[in-house]
């Protein structure tokens, strides 16, 4: 029997009743700028003018590629604070350094309501109206949308909050009318400011049916721009189109689309696809995806298969590590089968960190038990010491006693 030095079990132990929840890792942040413009728009939604000038002012300060956006909105906050004057300048700014914005014609729209108010004492705007006008067009849609639909493109023509006109978006999304398609149609296919081309790609994808799909279709293969795209292949994910994703997955020459297109097949729980792609792959890096992707699926039985029989170590370790991640009973025997069968010591040191993160005190006091090698052995009772489970402690404390 290896002995363990009771210095280093006392001290496990102690960490045992002492440790908490392990720490789990932090979602990296968003970059600056749309963490900024973010926080704008949400103070728009919240009609909190001046902190939404403030925001917008940073992300214009910051010269990314949202600048233009960013002027567009301190316009329309100056405006609502009644801050005329100065909305005009911001205006005047945002068509002189970006005259061929896609914010342009809002811009334009805006500039007219402006100096219609000009001159006058304008308090800030009531929140009721458009909310109303709204709810309005909301229940018109379902009585007579050939009246609702035109009027719900001029609302959003004009210079409506963000959350109003996704709002309208939504109201157009649940008609189901071929006309509230066209619609969303046209601003998806970026006849709007970008930030409403997105919402209304989504939106087209909730719509659904066959034309919806095929309008995506075609603003993806015209499209340039990335996250256009991106937005697009989630719509498919959406719209419960596989076989657009399986081919954007097969074919896309963008490697980070291609690995996106992965990614919503996983989100699908497109298995067999999954698997189709696998087989015949040659890049590791694509492999690795398209395992998280079928992890995300749930698909365990291939997991355990590549696991088992995978030639490239690198593949085998991300496989034992999304089958630890997944927490059923069936992955946790498949580790310890691998765990028993093999002697590759990566390969084991991944299956205990896997059975660690599923929290398989059991296993892991199991192959304690059984295991030989001294170096191995403590490595796992340094994982089952901060496990924290009743078995985990009873194991600790019978190497303690012997």
């Amino acid at each position: 029997m290896i002995r363990i030095q009771k210095a280093f079990l006392f001290s496990l132990l102690l960490l045992v009743l002492a440790a908490g929840a392990p720490i789990s890792g932090v979602r990296a942040d968003d970059s600056k700028e749309d963490s900024l413009y973010q926080r704008g728009s949400k103070a728009l939604d919240e009609r909190r003018w001046d902190q939404a000038i403030e925001a917008f002012n940073e992300v214009v300060r910051q010269g990314g590629s949202r600048k233009d956006g960013a002027l567009y909105w301190k316009a329309y906050a100056q405006n609502k604070l009644g801050q005329r004057s100065e909305a005009l300048e911001t205006l005047q700014e945002l068509s002189k350094s970006f005259p061929s914005s896609r914010w342009s014609n809002d811009a334009k729209a805006l500039e007219l309501e402006v100096r219609q108010g000009a001159g006058q004492q304008v308090a800030p705007e009531g929140a009721a109206d458009e909310e109303l006008k709204l709810m309005a067009l909301n229940s018109l849609v379902n009585t007579d949308s050939e009246r609702a639909i035109p009027m719900l493109e001029k609302f959003l023509q004009g210079n409506q909050s963000p959350k109003l006109k996704e709002k309208a978006l939504f109201v157009l999304s649940q008609s189901g009318s071929p006309r509230a398609r066209e619609v969303l149609a046209k601003i998806a296919r970026g006849e709007s400011n970008p930030d409403l081309q997105m919402k209304a790609l989504r939106n087209l994808a909730i719509f659904g049916g066959r034309e919806s799909r095929q309008v995506m279709a075609d603003i993806y293969a015209s499209s340039s721009d990335t996250a256009v795209k991106r937005s697009i292949l989630q719509g498919f994910m959406i719209a419960g189109d596989r076989e657009r994703l399986l081919a954007a997955a097969k074919s896309e020459k963008a490697p980070e689309l291609r690995m996106d297109a992965i990614h919503q097949l996983g989100v699908m729980g497109a298995q067999n696809e999954l698997w189709d792609l696998y087989r015949p792959e040659s890049s590791v890096e694509v492999k690795e995806k398209i395992l998280h992707a079928m992890f995300v699926s749930g698909n365990a039985e291939r997991l355990i298969e590549v696991a088992r029989n995978e030639k490239d170590p690198r593949l085998r370790r991300a496989a034992i590590h999304s089958l630890g991640v997944m927490g059923s009973k069936a992955s946790g025997e498949a580790l310890v089968s691998i765990y028993e069968s093999d002697k590759d010591p990566d390969i084991r040191k991944q299956v205990i960190q896997g059975l660690f993160v599923q929290g398989n005190a059991k296993a892991l006091v199991d192959l304690a038990r059984k295991e030989t090698d001294p170096s191995v052995k403590k490595e796992i009772v340094g994982k089952l010491s901060v496990m924290g489970s009743k078995e985990a402690t009873d194991y600790l404390m019978e190497l303690l006693n012997k």
